[in-house]
């Protein structure tokens, strides 16, 4: 997998919306499961979500944010998304996409992460 480079992060106010990308270059994307995680400051990285390779058949989220966000992929642009409602100051945090080869349900077997994109809710 080549380079990533999150999007789309920016101030929100509670209960709004954001829409995160993440672009990737290089090859095989399209045989990547790819994943988004985040970390606030002081505390550990976090599992957001992941989305199958083909993105039709399996997509897995955190409990955190089950129901708020919303995880897709576009193979032929090279380019998966995280659309994000019902924002909660919570959920400030440097947001970052990766790949893995496998299935995965935590941040085991992501191999590489972008840069991250900051996301502030403020309350």
């Amino acid at each position: 997998q080549g380079q990533l480079t999150e999007s789309g992060g920016g101030l929100v106010q509670a209960g709004g919306a954001l829409r995160l990308s993440c672009s990737a270059s290089g090859q095989s994307f399209s045989n990547y499961f790819m994943g988004w995680s985040r970390q606030a400051p002081g505390k550990d990285r976090e599992f957001v979500a992941v989305i199958s390779w083909n993105g039709g058949d399996w997509t897995y989220y955190a409990d955190s944010v089950k129901g708020r966000f919303t995880i897709s992929r576009d193979n032929a642009e090279k380019t998966m998304y995280l659309q994000m409602s019902s924002l909660k100051p919570e959920d400030t945090a440097v947001y970052y996409c990766g790949s893995s080869p496998h299935a995965t349900t935590s941040l085991v077997g992501f191999g590489s992460w972008g840069q991250g994109t900051q996301v502030t809710v403020s309350s």
